[in-house]
């Protein structure tokens, strides 16, 4: 079994507050699980109003197809339309139950 993850820095310019930050972080992380089918969380800076950490993690029996999907759901969420820009984005790949 393998296991995919990203991480992915945000940063959300237009936010006023918490209220604004979770809205974005909210579609985002909802049109990305139902398009991916991946599990999907804010997971870091969730008291930061300008900023979000998100984690996006696939199982598959292939390295190659994990890497795949991950990278393409952070495609979707660089070519969005809200109002948030990608500013780091770090992948990996692990073998689990070999």
């Amino acid at each position: 079994m393998i296991v995919g993850s990203c991480l992915i820095d945000l940063d959300i310019p237009g936010a006023q507050s918490l209220k604004d930050k979770r809205s974005v972080v909210r579609s985002i992380l909802a049109r990305v699980q139902n398009q991916f089918k991946i599990s999907v969380a804010e997971v870091g800076d969730l008291d930061h109003w300008r900023s979000a950490q998100l984690g996006f993690v696939v199982v598959s029996n292939s390295a190659p197809h994990a890497s795949e999907v991950l990278q393409k759901a952070v495609r979707y969420v660089e070519g969005g339309h809200w109002d948030a820009e990608i500013t780091d984005v770090q992948y990996e790949t692990e073998y689990v139950f070999e």
